[in-house]
């Protein structure tokens, strides 16, 4: 359930094309539905103008299974993370209609659902290649949420030239979301080129002394940069919600996307 089918729903009763008791029986199911292995936060778009995503990696395909039907009943965008191509196989099997996406590990649904009011370009950045898996949850999930994206993949400091090539885009995006391991220099420097709010993501990529991110994630808190924030380790699916929140249409309170997990 989320704004825009609550005031369908609404507006139908009052233009008597819906009885008051069929509106109820649609109204029913919030602001939760219970499940064996889940609750499940119907109204949680109406709250937020995000509504609920699946945070998979320690659920079972069984339980991904009974989550995801539920949700695929609603009128609303599904949307789940950290997904392994072993699970979504199983999961699929049982729900058709649902897509892997096995770079970002993430399965989609609903996707009639997809509001793309939203006309802000959000660019997504990778300092390398073992960088693209974080990059790709955060721009499958903001595909999901309609959000038009751009990339520029294996754009780091090594070769600066790369990133700077890219100036053009970068003063165009509304939103720009820096993904990088090692010493997580490349924020910075996209920071210091955009006008946009940069969202700096460190990814668990480098040798031991990277400590599986850390060095990137303190590197990039201590930036010079003005206009950057920080999001935790890998959290691609963070930096795309927060992303999203700041590219909603001018004066819209909520939308039909995804925010917090299960």
């Amino acid at each position: 359930m989320n704004e825009q089918v609550l005031r369908t729903l609404l507006e139908q009763v009052r233009g008597g094309k819906m009885p008051t008791e069929e509106a109820l029986a649609q109204l029913r199911l919030l602001p939760t539905q219970e499940l064996d292995s889940a609750r499940l936060d119907h109204h949680r778009s109406l709250r937020t103008g995000l509504p609920e995503a699946i945070f998979s990696e320690h659920k079972s395909a069984e339980q991904l299974i009974d989550i995801l039907r539920a949700m695929l009943a609603q009128k609303n965008v599904v949307l789940a993370t950290r997904v392994s191509a072993e699970k979504a196989e199983s999961v699929c099997r049982a729900l058709d209609t649902l897509h892997y996406h096995p770079l970002a590990r993430i399965l989609t649904g609903n996707d009639q659902y997809i509001d793309s009011s939203a006309v802000g370009l959000i660019t997504l950045v990778t300092a390398g290649t073992s960088d693209i898996p974080v990059a790709e949850e955060a721009r499958v999930t903001l595909n999901q949420f309609g959000h038009p994206t751009k990339t520029i993949y294996d754009a780091g400091v090594a070769g600066i030239h790369r990133i700077l090539t890219e100036a053009e885009l970068l003063q165009k995006s509304r939103v720009v979301i820096v993904m990088a391991g090692m010493e997580g220099a490349l924020p910075s420097v996209v920071a210091g080129m955009t006008p946009a709010p940069v969202i700096a993501v460190p990814t668990s990529v480098g040798y031991g002394a990277g400590a599986g991110g850390y060095a990137a994630l303190f590197g990039m808190l201590n930036s010079c940069s003005p206009g950057l924030a920080v999001v935790n380790i890998d959290n691609g699916f963070g930096a795309a919600c927060m992303a999203a929140a700041i590219n909603r249409p001018p004066g819209a309170k909520t939308t039909s996307h995804p925010r917090s997990r299960l």
